[in-house]
């Protein structure tokens, strides 16, 4: 069974998504560890309502982005996962991490390729299409590259924008698309990677 690490900032409802999936069969596999740099993000605590071991590691200001990333590593690497999972995960990692882990990490986006890279996608795609520079947006898995969501891609999907949708609407459309493009990513890259 692959062994899995999802890394959060925030709510962690990507992270229930794969939770789930993995416990109605979905995905063979197992969760071995949550992290994540806030300590009010709510996926440490869904983390916990599923009996999932949770390591809380800030990046403390000032601190050299290089050393956190190879001390992540170094605390994540001791779990012998399979795939590393960035699931609405707010830090840039850089060489320091993805160099120990290569072609082992993964990262959800909402936009398509090339496409809002960096924060606030979301945002950014529903002002597109207020403008006309846009007629739909969508979500990819790709794996994680110093490059800021430019890795090759796992998967993708487009999502369309309404005439009607506020922002919350889009964004609502866009959340439940991600819970299942990432579960098929990380289902195929299970399947594909059994021996």
């Amino acid at each position: 069974m692959k062994r899995l690490c999802v890394l959060i900032s925030g709510s962690g409802s990507n992270l229930q998504a794969l939770i789930d999936a993995i416990h109605a069969g979905d995905i063979n596999a197992e969760i071995v560890l949550v992290v994540s740099n806030r300590q009010t993000a709510y996926g440490l605590e869904r983390a916990k309502q599923a009996g999932i071991p949770t390591l809380y590691f800030p990046f403390k200001k000032g601190q050299d982005r290089q050393r956190y990333d190879a001390d992540l590593a170094e605390h994540i690497r001791g779990n012998q996962v399979d795939l590393i999972v960035l699931a609405g995960w707010m830090h840039i990692l850089s060489p320091a991490f993805l160099d120990a882990f290569p072609q082992q990490v993964i990262n959800l986006h909402p936009a398509l390729p090339g496409m809002f890279t960096g924060t606030h996608a979301i945002e950014r795609a529903y002002q597109a299409y207020q403008e006309g520079a846009i007629t739909e947006s969508g979500c990819m898995v790709h794996y994680a590259i110093p490059e800021v969501d430019m890795g090759a891609v796992i998967t993708q999907t487009t999502v369309p924008i309404l005439p009607t949708d506020t922002l919350d609407d889009f964004e609502t459309r866009m959340h439940q698309t991600e819970h299942r493009v990432l579960v098929a990513a990380v289902k195929q890259l299970v399947e594909t990677s059994q021996p």
